[in-house]
């Protein structure tokens, strides 16, 4: 099948890298600074690493995956390679950035799957913004002031603390943030979850019935639902739906290619079938789509 030419940016943490930034695993400074060195991410983009921010101030707005999320102080987000974003800011805005690539725990974890546990690094927009407890706002802090020394001191000793600081940062921002019923439900579903979504990641262009994929999971069709709906507040048809309707969001923005290609890329029929999928889900055309986007392509 074609491959459509990407026409967003995509950047790899070594072009983000300042002079001084010797460690190519990772990227950890206050936000302020990060902006004025890249004023041009305010536009929509593509990351092949992890991404996280805190803001301590500011105000306005940024999107995951076309997805708006306003800005507010104590606000945390954290993003996996792959995602589209884009900032809107007002004002002045600070806070911490840090960025580090799949490489950073390859060899420090035993478990290559280990950010996986964490329900902001499953790639769901809405599962990767949370707005922090005032409690916990200073310690997390802290840990953010604490990694930015050390990626600064750059030593023998900085990655595995760096490495150890982070691992408490996420652990902290798990107990502060709100639970979500996934998080909370028992283990065995968690695991059918993300098994699910993993494998519609991979194959929603192939396979968009929940019998299909009920069947590589070696459970029923009406269990699968009844979990998706229980832990999701939706069936697991619409998990499918979403992907593809995602995807279709992230293939629109590339400027200069025709529908009909992204209708072929999608595995529809033809090109009046995925108008018909994208209309009756977001009540506008793909051509209506992508003009409204391309103010932030």
């Amino acid at each position: 099948m074609k491959q459509l030419k990407n026409t967003i940016p995509v950047y790899d943490i070594c072009s983000l890298s300042g002079h001084d930034q010797m460690m190519q695993e990772i990227i950890a400074e206050p936000f302020a600074a990060y902006l004025k060195v890249h004023p041009n991410l305010h536009l929509a983009h593509r990351h092949t690493f992890y991404h996280i921010v805190f803001f301590t101030e500011g105000s306005g707005y940024h999107t995951i995956d076309f997805e708006r999320f306003d800005v507010k102080p104590g606000q945390m987000y954290f993003m996996i390679p792959g995602q589209v974003h884009s900032w809107n800011f007002k004002g002045n805005v600070d806070g911490f950035v840090i960025n580090f690539s799949d490489d950073l725990f390859r060899s420090f974890l035993s478990d290559d799957a280990y950010l996986e546990k964490y329900p902001f690094f499953k790639g769901i927009a809405s599962e990767g913004v949370c707005q922090l407890a005032d409690n916990a706002r200073g310690e997390v802090k802290r840990l953010f002031e604490k990694i930015v020394a050390e990626v600064k001191k750059n030593n023998v000793a900085a990655p595995d603390l760096i490495r150890a600081y982070l691992i408490e940062l996420f652990i902290v921002a798990l107990r502060a943030a709100p639970g979500t019923a996934s998080s909370q439900a028992p283990q065995q579903n968690q695991l059918i979850l993300s098994n699910f979504r993993k494998l519609v990641d991979k194959y929603y262009a192939e396979k968009r019935l929940p019998r299909e994929y009920a069947a590589m999971l070696y459970i029923t069709p009406n269990h699968l639902n009844a979990l998706c709906k229980d832990l999701l507040g939706k069936p697991a048809g619409e998990i499918i739906r979403d992907r593809i309707l995602l995807e279709a969001k992230r293939l629109l923005i590339n400027a200069g290619q025709a529908i009909s290609e992204i209708a072929l890329q999608l595995n529809f029929s033809d090109n009046s079938h995925f108008t018909k999928f994208f209309k009756k889900c977001l009540h506008v055309t793909p051509e209506e789509f992508r003009k409204a986007s391309g103010n932030i392509v």
